[in-house]
């Protein structure tokens, strides 16, 4: 690997990521996502020069035409708005810094970084004078991180344009070293789907009143009595999918011993999986059913003061199997044993489950072959949310994988403190995007 390319990769990814694009619920000014949006002409010159460009309220739309516009077209998207970046950071968050091997700063790996690998691997294709056999579309949000708005638009007007994709590749899962205890090696961990996002609002009410006579079962009482038996009890169905019987299958091919065994017959000992896999990997417990995670909560304004109404929210990731509208009556029906009422704040869009055994799952194997030596693939399902849960509407095959391999602590990274991409991951990111732009035919 040339180490000119390497740097300039660096030096290029650094770029993007001093320039700040948080966003916010509250913020509408979008500025500086247009601001984004020269840096990328500035960046990829060959490819804008080539791509008829779409804005949807500091969102962008490419299109590269293709030699067959009769073919299904593919898209390649991320998204450039980013999370806010507190705490104490080794390098500041937007500095962009390179340094112990590594390029430092919010939006690295979520996605600013895949962002720049899709759009580099087409500038240096258009540079070169190569066309690709089909239409290939680029889409990068503003409002990921909060709203999807503009994903959703998006994918509604491709829909009324009758416009189908025979591949959407987003974001989503990346190499890691043993994602699962046993499992020796490196695997691409390929998303074929999402859960399900619901945001809940249990509120429970009282007549208030004064501390110093508190009776028994206040508000804050029930709800905590409430979280206690969400986590203790069995509110959700737990199901072994055949996605992740997929999973279990590809990552026991690097086990040894009995869990070798156990895991590469997951059909035969679903059963006992079922019971114990949330203590192996919590990834993979997670995947077995609909979750919910306590977030937020309120009560009175006063330390001396019963609260006439508290609250907490709970963010819900619901299963495939089990459904939105099921999950939220399994937790209902447990919150009116407490006499709280619950409230949908923030419903989400379904979006369903991808094959693994399709040409278009094969193209991002064979690219992850190609460009990252020695990594195995695996199918699973992503506990997290991402804007191609939309364009289920405009394509039966939506995938979802970043290819930069990265290790447990940076894979916390996202969302969180000291997030980084290893510099020497960048140059076959950029080839791996490169793989599946030159043979797309294969779809």
């Amino acid at each position: 690997m040339s180490n000119t390319r390497t740097q300039e990769y660096a030096e290029r990814l650094s770029r993007l990521i001093q320039h700040e694009t948080i966003s916010s619920r509250e913020d509408t000014d979008l500025s500086k996502f247009y601001s984004f949006h020269e840096l990328l002409k500035k960046e990829f010159p060959s490819l804008f020069a080539a791509c008829a460009l779409e804005d949807f309220s500091g969102s962008i739309l490419l299109r590269w035409q293709g030699q067959d516009s009769s073919l299904m077209p593919i898209m390649l998207m991320n998204h450039h708005d980013v999370v806010e970046a507190t705490g104490d950071w080794t390098h500041a968050p937007f500095s962009g810094d390179i340094a112990d091997g590594k390029v430092w700063g919010r939006g690295t790996l979520d996605t600013k970084g895949g962002l720049w690998g899709m759009l580099q691997a087409a500038d240096e294709l258009c540079r070169d004078g190569f066309v690709p056999a089909r239409d290939v579309y680029f889409m990068s949000t503003a409002c990921e991180e909060t709203t999807g708005d503009s994903a959703d638009a998006i994918s509604m007007a491709l829909l009324q344009r009758g416009i189908r994709f025979s591949l959407v590749l987003d974001e989503g899962g990346m190499i890691l070293e043993e994602p699962m205890a046993g499992a020796k090696g490196r695997f691409a961990m390929i998303g074929v789907g999402e859960k399900g996002y619901a945001d809940l609002k249990f509120t429970a009410r009282s007549s208030g009143g004064h501390a110093s006579t508190p009776p028994k079962n206040s508000p804050l009482v029930r709800l905590g009595k409430f979280m206690v038996a969400a986590e203790k009890k069995h509110v959700f169905k737990v199901w072994m999918s055949p996605t992740v019987k997929a999973t279990l299958r590809s990552l026991s091919s690097s086990m040894s011993g009995p869990l070798k065994f156990v895991l590469g017959h997951p059909g035969f000992f679903s059963p006992l999986l079922c019971r114990v896999m949330p203590s192996i990997s919590g990834m993979a417990g997670a995947m077995l059913k609909t979750t919910l995670a306590f977030t937020m909560a309120q009560g009175s304004g006063g330390r001396n003061v019963l609260p006439e109404e508290a609250y907490v929210i709970g963010n819900m990731r619901y299963s495939h199997h089990q459904g939105g509208k099921n999950s939220i009556e399994a937790i209902t029906k447990l919150a009116n044993k407490f006499d709280l009422d619950t409230e949908i704040v923030s419903p989400d869009f379904d979006s369903p489950i991808s094959s693994h055994t399709s040409s278009a799952f094969k193209l991002v194997e064979q690219a992850v072959g190609a460009s990252f030596k020695g990594v195995k693939t695996a199918p699973y399902i992503m506990n997290a949310a991402s804007d191609s849960r939309f364009m289920s509407r405009v394509c039966d095959n939506c995938l979802r994988f970043a290819p930069f391999a990265i290790s447990k602590k940076q894979l916390s990274s996202v969302h969180g403190i000291d997030e980084c991409v290893n510099v020497d991951t960048l140059a076959p990111a950029v080839d791996f995007y490169k793989y599946i732009i030159q043979n797309s035919q294969n779809i």
